[in-house]
């Protein structure tokens, strides 16, 4: 059974939280420990002989330290790249948080020390007309790391969705700074300096902007120790 889950939400959409989550499974890696990532539910699949596959997911199996069928790191699967609730609804299909908890339970069994459940969008993305993202690491009960884009408008989403985890009576066990696109923003490290100050959990890294970076190499960015602390 899995030791430690968490689950990696971020501040919004295209923020890096598969990098990130991939980044973490190679660092755990390295630390010699048994690591193992996956996503749930991914819309933006494409069509291929093996059926729907999604890029981020094929990330997470790629990275974990045991090859897993993709079916068991990417159970629901969407073709359109837009909004979960909407594209199940454009596919007849409906989302609940029970189905993708049943999912992330049958990870859970599996032995590991490291299980990453990385979520889509931010924190609130709607599942159906009545449950967001975040109920389900709510009904798991498992902490959470946020990932922060680092750009003009990033406190403000950080300390909102760090708000919005506690008072869903989740701990923030970490958060990580992700350059997710190539210009520097202004005023950067005095952002920096904000975030840690006022961000109630711990900072496990800074990932800078590398064309073509793969995992393996911005995994050396992180600092995953306190994942593993009692």
């Amino acid at each position: 059974m899995a030791k430690k889950t968490f689950f990696v939400t971020g501040t919004d959409t295209g923020v890096g939280k598969t990098m990130v989550s991939a980044a973490i499974l190679e660092a755990a890696k390295t630390a010699g420990k048994r690591a193992l990532g996956m996503k749930p539910l991914a819309s933006g699949c494409e069509s291929t002989p093996d059926g729907l596959r999604n890029e981020d997911a094929l990330i997470l199996q790629q990275s974990g330290s045991e090859k897993l069928a993709y079916d068991l790191v990417n159970p629901v699967t969407l073709a359109p790249a837009i909004a979960p609730h909407i594209a199940a609804a454009q596919a007849g299909r409906v989302i609940s948080a029970d189905r993708l908890v049943g999912f992330c339970r049958g990870m859970q069994i599996r032995p590991a020390d490291l299980l990453l459940i990385e979520g889509a969008g931010g924190w609130r993305v709607p599942l159906n007309d009545r449950e967001t993202y975040s109920a389900v690491p709510q009904q798991l009960g498992v902490p959470v790391i946020l990932v922060v884009a680092l750009k003009l408008g990033c406190i403000n989403h950080a300390l909102l969705s760090a708000e919005a985890i506690r008072n869903d009576g989740l701990s923030l066990a970490g958060w990580v700074a992700n350059h997710s696109e190539p210009e520097f923003m202004s005023c950067e490290q005095e952002t920096l300096d904000y975030l840690i100050a006022h961000i109630p959990a711990p900072c496990l890294g800074v990932l800078p902007w590398v064309e073509g970076a793969n995992p393996e190499t911005l995994s050396g960015y992180l600092n995953v120790d306190v994942l593993f602390e009692n």
